[in-house]
């Protein structure tokens, strides 16, 4: 008994995060110093060219300020969601003999539900271009 509550103290022992936090100090340290160094021993000629906006490597035409299509917006939030939902398929993958056919079962509904959701953006039109 006395051997397992050593062990229970042992590995919750606060010194055995002493490597990680070493290793966190010196990762900051590293890129304060490189950040420093560069700050005090690179060039400093702001010409007309290095203050310019640049984006992509394309030249700024326009305004900036011109309104976006929101079906834009709307493809973009629907990737994200549809990205993030089949992030879960991920643990299943990696317990799929764990959790048998309940698992399967859960997993099923699931898809269901992504299935459900893809129809029902597809019949609302989210996903046409054109009007």
């Amino acid at each position: 008994m006395y051997f397992l509550d050593a062990t229970i103290n042992e590995v919750s022992s606060s010194a055995n995060y002493f490597p990680i936090g070493l290793q966190l100090l010196c990762a900051i340290g590293f890129v304060g110093l490189m950040m420093g160094l560069t700050h005090l021993l690179g060039p400093k000629r702001a010409t007309s060219d290095k203050l310019q906006n640049f984006e992509s490597g394309i030249e700024a035409v326009g305004n900036a300020r011109q309104p976006m299509a929101v079906k834009y917006f709307l493809v973009a939030i629907l990737f994200v969601l549809f990205d993030v939902e089949v992030i879960f398929f991920y643990p299943y993958a990696v317990n799929f003999r764990e959790l048998g056919w309940s698992g399967f079962g859960a997993l099923s509904m699931f898809v269901g539900f992504f299935l459900a959701g893809f129809y029902y953006i597809i019949k609302k039109g989210a996903l046409q271009w054109e009007d």
